[in-house]
């Protein structure tokens, strides 16, 4: 593996880490701030996810500010990055979200592991989930067309807090995040058996993604004198 990959790695595990910390982490501090006020919780949790969405990015990204294996596949598809890369960023992805769960467990003076028990699925959530990471993979490839590129912190910052309250599955939109978050039976906790539906319908999203993404912005036509070079 390259320096450039293991920096590239370190950055997607660290910023995965983060995302899932500010996931947990808020989730856990709503449930105990607003403990009878289901919709103040999921508030304080979106605002909060955004927002480390937001931080996360805008310090990352001149390394790699991915911190979602869709995301980085569909970086692989539209050949932004090679598939050996790409395994090894989805790999650290995973691994930083593991983390994550594990310290926000521990810094709200919970066990470092609890396997969440709540489920979530049946039709309406899973249509969500294919919504969301559609919309995410739409929004993170429109705004690196930007040349801004803090334009992409912000979109996806955006995006995530008000997918949290226009999609039925409070938007997970990230396997990565969505298996961390197995590790606590908290507020943003999802029991293992829920887990699968819903990877399969972000694989799904981010699929119908990257059609789209090919669709609004399609490869730039070779020249006659780029052919004959």
């Amino acid at each position: 593996m390259s320096r450039d990959v293991r920096r590239r790695a370190v950055a997607e595990a660290l910023g995965t880490a983060f995302l899932v910390c500010g996931v947990v982490g808020s989730g856990i501090a709503a449930q105990r701030l607003s403990p009878s006020d289901v919709g103040l919780q999921l508030l304080q949790n979106s605002v909060a996810t955004g927002a480390v969405l937001v931080a996360l990015i805008l310090a990352l990204q001149p390394v790699s500010a991915s911190f979602n294996p869709v995301v980085t596949v569909v970086e692989a598809a539209l050949g932004r990055v090679g598939a050996s890369v790409a395994v090894a960023l989805v790999a650290a992805q995973v691994m930083g979200g593991l983390v994550g769960a594990v310290v926000a467990n521990l810094m709200f003076d919970l066990a470092p592991v609890s396997v969440a028990s709540q489920e979530r699925g049946g039709a309406g959530q899973l249509v969500g989930e294919v919504v969301a990471t559609l919309g995410l993979v739409v929004v993170v490839f429109g705004a690196l067309r930007s040349p801004r590129a803090e334009t992409v912190a912000f979109a996806v910052g955006g995006y995530i807090t008000a997918a949290y309250w226009f999609t039925s599955s409070t938007s997970f939109a990230n396997p990565a995040v969505t298996l961390a978050r197995t590790l606590s039976d908290t507020f943003a906790g999802i029991a293992p058996g829920s887990v699968a539906g819903f990877v399969l319908m972000q694989v799904v999203g981010g699929v119908l993604g990257f059609l789209a993404v090919r669709a609004l912005h399609p490869p730039a036509p070779i020249s006659l004198d780029q052919e004959s070079s």
